[in-house]
């Protein structure tokens, strides 16, 4: 290996390459409670450098492991199995805003809500908007096949990729997809490499779709005193012919942990609330907020804020965006779940997650997109506790069971990473994870890309 960090050092630089014990911990985690030590970190500032890595990391059978910002949720980027942290936060430009084609170029380092900024300084709107965008890269963000609370209206990010430079894990540089709205020459590899968890390609660059800014906003808060009956209105709403740009939950005890965190944001006494969004022309907007506000109460809403002015919505938005600062005022441990249903089904998923919550005496708060049937069920533990987080592993595989057998799907955002990997037999048949198999090494034949992530080896999988 001192070999191999002497040739990354020529490629980089001496001062892009980490070997220190310190630097190496700083690298072994993500936003789960997951721990692994890469051999070296290397922090790449071009294409042709990422190429020159992967091409002497395949060479020599060594373990390459992209990263951003290191906010995941599944341990997609965790170097599990040593080797090279491959970290792209360097790779930071936004290389192009088109306003006349209506898209942006930008490198995987390019954090999200500068995206954002940029987008909207020119009077356009990149929509995908992951609740850690102040912090979250791009080109995870592509990896990982982010949503996020636009989601609803407006989709996720594999919606708004029109293009990609990437290097394949044998160190070729190809690019993807282009400029054009439409494309159907060849194989949609962009797709593919969408959400493929950094285990096919690492991107190097990436053109996405904007559209025009909405005209006009409106936030509507509703309070509930039965967590069921606001999971009716997100069915009711659905099917009201209005399509809200979100529409978010929250439940009693998300609710009062956020409530402490930032005193005065959100009714403490509530069973639930709903956070939803109405945007498009100034007419539209005050129209569909009407309609919204009216079904909500019809459903059991015991009152409807509607926030018009910027500081009301910001108010609401910031008790959101809280929640995950504020759920470990509980216990250390967040595990976060995004385990997706049919919008039909999100009442009887909501039920069926307070029955687990009960029924593993554990701390399981209930919030995400649901709109778009994203629940995000977190479970508030202690890693230290053994008894506890028996319990909590047993809810867990009740969660993914529940939402496979209601037609859903283990991940509607966060990916499998490290953490669903032992559950995706039950997603998936053996064919098909043979298919997705066979994908990987024909792209990867020496596994040197990510490895260790969505599939579990053979010989410890459930």
């Amino acid at each position: 290996m001192q070999q191999i960090i002497k040739q990354l050092k020529g490629i980089v630089g001496p001062d892009k390459v980490a070997t220190a014990k310190e630097d190496l911990y700083c690298y072994s985690y993500d936003a789960t409670f997951q721990r692994f030590m890469p051999d070296a970190v290397v922090k790449p500032q071009a294409r042709d450098q990422v190429a020159a890595i992967v091409k002497l990391a395949n060479q020599n059978g060594i373990p390459v492991y992209p990263r951003g910002a290191g906010t995941g949720l599944s341990g997609g980027s965790l170097p599990v199995m040593g080797g090279i942290a491959l970290v792209l936060t360097d790779m930071h430009r936004i290389l192009e805003i088109d306003r006349e084609n209506l898209l942006a170029v930008a490198q995987p380092g390019v954090v999200t809500a500068e995206l954002h900024r940029a987008a909207e300084n020119k009077g356009l709107f990149y929509p995908p908007d992951p609740a850690s965008s102040d912090v979250c890269t791009i080109g995870g963000n592509i990896a990982e096949g982010a949503g996020g609370p636009r989601g609803l209206k407006y989709g996720v990010t594999r919606d708004y990729v029109l293009g990609l430079e990437l290097v394949t894990p044998t160190g070729e540089v190809v690019r993807t997809g282009g400029k054009t709205i439409k494309n159907v020459s060849g194989y949609d590899l962009t797709r593919l490499l969408v959400g493929s968890e950094g285990t096919l390609g690492i991107i190097t660059e990436a053109t996405l779709k904007l559209i025009p800014r909405p005209q006009a906003v409106r936030t509507l808060l509703a309070v509930y005193g039965d967590l069921l009956k606001a999971g009716e209105s997100i069915v009711r709403i659905s099917t009201s012919g209005i399509v809200p740009a979100t529409m978010e939950i929250m439940d009693r005890l998300t609710i009062q942990c956020v409530s402490r965190h930032s005193p005065g944001d959100l009714p403490q006494d509530a069973e639930a609330v709903l956070i939803i969004e109405v945007d498009g022309t100034e007419s539209a907007v005050k129209e569909e907020a009407q309609i919204v506000a009216r079904v909500c109460r019809e459903t059991g809403a015991e009152d409807v804020v509607v926030a018009v002015e910027p500081g009301e919505r910001e108010q609401i938005w910031r008790a959101r965006k809280a929640i995950s600062s504020a759920l470990v005022q509980i216990k250390p441990t967040k595990i976060s779940e995004d385990a997706t249903v049919p919008r039909s089904k999100i009442p009887e998923m909501i039920r069926r997650l307070q029955q687990i919550r009960e029924k593993y005496e554990i701390n399981l708060v209930i919030f995400g997109h649901a709109g778009d049937g994203n629940l995000h069920p977190n479970i508030i533990t202690d890693e230290n506790d053994p008894e506890e987080m028996k319990r909590v592993e047993a809810a867990t595989e009740e969660i993914f069971t529940t939402a496979i057998s209601l037609g859903g799907t283990l991940s509607g955002e966060h990916g499998i990473g490290v953490l669903k990997a032992p559950f995706m037999k039950m997603e998936f048949s053996q064919p098909e994870l043979s298919l997705m198999r066979r994908i990987k090494s024909a792209l990867d034949p020496r596994g040197i890309l990510n490895p260790g992530k969505i599939f579990q080896e053979p010989s410890h999988e459930r």
